[in-house]
């Protein structure tokens, strides 16, 4: 493992993303409710540039005490990452497709040191 200071923390403002090029990877750096979340910028679904997608609120199905459908709400806490693509969906946080567990993010390991972010970087893959 090789530790890489990527950036300060308060280069990527809350709720963005910056994405960065380490020798041949591509990686997108997440800031969301002051935590810290990074990805390889590939699609698991047909390697699309995920981390140039859009950040929106998840949306979720409203269900009444009856069992009947309310309509469609957007989460208050929940965000997914959309690869502009083909329009796959990622949680943010976890870096997996909301119903298909098949297809999840490839998490690269970031921490905050002080005020900076540092990647550990598996030089294998």
């Amino acid at each position: 493992m090789t530790d890489i200071v990527i950036c300060e923390f308060s280069d990527i403002p809350d709720g963005g993303c910056k994405v960065f090029k380490i020798d041949d990877r591509e990686i997108g750096i997440y800031r969301l409710a002051g935590e810290i979340h990074a990805y390889l910028n590939t699609c698991p679904h047909a390697s699309g540039p995920v981390c140039q997608g859009a950040i929106v609120p998840r949306t979720l199905e409203s269900i009444n005490a009856d069992s009947t459908c309310e309509g469609r709400v957007f989460s208050a806490n929940q965000f997914n990452l959309v690869c502009p693509w083909h329009g796959f969906e990622f949680d943010i946080r976890t870096g997996e497709h909301p119903t298909d567990k098949r297809y999840k993010l490839r998490k690269i390991d970031v921490q905050r040191s002080d005020a900076q972010l540092v990647l550990k970087i598996d030089q294998k893959n």
